[in-house]
């Protein structure tokens, strides 16, 4: 049990204490003074006796971890104590009422007030005051619809018994109808704490949001690095907690765990600012108006599974024109090749306009995953010493290091390492290293693959 259940618990049975005891004081001095407004009073702390011992089993039953039959918790079941506690307040009011009217109509009762039940009731207002201001705090802290009914409920006892002592007091100097007038005035206050608690507890029942948390909540996700825009928050109270679900736009071009992780941020943004809330996070893929054309395609053959390379984009006469080179399995028919390349550029054109000019190159993609083991130091050392000459013609290729050579059925796979000059462009590195894979093999013919890995010169 968390601490914040044990608060609840502890400040529900003390509640229930305290209004045992209110209860007895107040009916033996009612009975002994013959007040209405007194006995009323009475009769209300057996309703707060009643309401608070079900506080206390709606908090224990509320901190019932969730279930295969309550997959959202238990916390609606202080909600259903307080909506109780509502029907108990208007029975007493209505109790109240009738007997005050009663009185009023010219059923007289003698009342005699002395010493015992002023001072009952005076401790009454200071003791409630104090368990008001207690059960506000405490409800606040831990978020307990019920101990905040209780709260409510406590705070209109002040005013109730302040009006039972005005009413005695008018009865003391002569004016016997004060006390009924008083009692009206206790069913008017009951009703009215009657009606705010049901009101806060109908909505929550009803699901109603809290108000002005879906705006703060949709604030705050628009502000997380990565969102476009937020389609829909929707939250609804449950116990303790506000639980619910918004979703967000994102880029289409971010790959999932770039997604993943805006995802995370906005659900840590809006925790950090209101831990009370839970929500799961959907995120929708937008197209945005500063997508390039090579993203889209990218996109596109991602989408497919095609990988494609050597994109080229042309404008001709006002039109463009797209071609780039499509990897598929080496061992598949061309008729099916065909198709999975025609599809890809259906789809090309159905994305970016039926005027767009599509054109692909199938090539066979090369075995991803090959047995393999090293090849012999001789053989890695020739091949090695070949690089280092080739790199001389190869124009500013230098270092050629970290040399591996591994036999495979397919034959040789060679990974090595060299340095250029930092400030050389991409295209033209890729050029001179393109230049010396093609020296190198035209050197050994068992060589099958050569990946060079170019690093900035120091």
């Amino acid at each position: 049990m968390t601490d914040a259940n044990r608060r609840k618990e502890r400040a529900a049975i003390a509640s229930i204490a305290v209004s045992t005891l209110m209860t007895l004081a107040k009916l033996i001095a009612g009975l002994a003074s013959g007040s209405l407004a007194v006995l009323s009073e009475a009769g209300n702390n057996m309703a707060d006796i009643a309401t608070t011992v079900l506080t206390y089993f709606a908090i224990r039953i509320a901190n019932k971890p969730a279930d295969a039959d309550h997959q959202f918790g238990h916390g609606k079941v202080e909600s259903l104590a307080a909506l109780v506690e509502t029907g108990v307040l208007f029975a007493m009011a209505a109790y109240i009422l009738f007997e005050a009217v009663k009185r009023l109509a010219g059923h007289d009762a003698a009342i005699e007030a002395g010493p015992l039940t002023f001072g009952v009731l005076i401790i009454s207002m200071i003791v409630d005051f104090f368990r008001w201001r207690s059960l506000k705090r405490i409800a606040k802290e831990t978020r307990s619809e019920a101990l905040g009914a209780d709260a409510l409920h406590f705070s209109s006892d002040i005013v109730s018994s302040a009006l039972a002592l005005v009413g005695l007091t008018a009865a003391h100097y002569g004016y016997p109808e004060g006390d009924a007038a008083a009692a009206l005035g206790v069913a008017g206050f009951i009703a009215v704490a009657g009606f705010q608690i049901g009101r806060r507890t109908v909505d929550t029942l009803l699901d109603a949001a809290p108000k002005g948390l879906t705006e703060a909540i949709t604030s705050i996700a628009q502000s997380v690095p990565g969102v476009i825009d937020v389609t829909t928050a929707r939250l609804r109270p449950a116990g303790a907690e506000v639980v619910g679900d918004i979703s967000i736009m994102v880029s289409r071009t971010l790959p999932l765990e770039k997604v993943a992780a805006i995802k995370a941020n906005v659900a840590a943004a809006i925790a950090a600012r209101h831990p009370e809330v839970a929500l799961t996070v959907a995120a929708h893929p937008v197209a945005l108006d500063n997508e390039t054309i090579l993203e889209r395609v990218a996109l596109i053959a991602g989408k497919r599974h095609v990988p494609v390379h050597h994109v080229t984009l042309q404008e001709i006469d006002g039109r463009t024109s797209i071609s780039f080179d499509v990897e598929l399995d080496g061992r598949m028919t061309h008729g099916n090749a065909h198709e999975i390349a025609s599809g890809l550029e259906l789809q090309i054109r159905q994305e970016l306009g039926p005027d767009i000019e599509v054109e692909t190159h199938i090539e066979p993609q090369e075995p991803r995953q090959m047995q393999g083991q090293d090849a012999s130091p001789e053989t890695c050392a020739d091949i090695a010493a070949a690089l280092a000459q080739r790199a001389l013609e190869a124009g500013p290729i230098r270092d050629i290091h970290n040399v591996r050579v591994r036999r495979t059925p397919a034959g040789l796979v060679v990974n090595y390492h060299c340095c250029v000059d930092p400030d050389l462009r991409v295209d033209a590195v890729h050029d001179h290293v393109d230049e010396l894979e093609r020296k190198v093999r035209g050197d050994f013919a068992e060589i099958v693959r050569i990946v060079g890995h170019a690093e900035p010169r120091p």
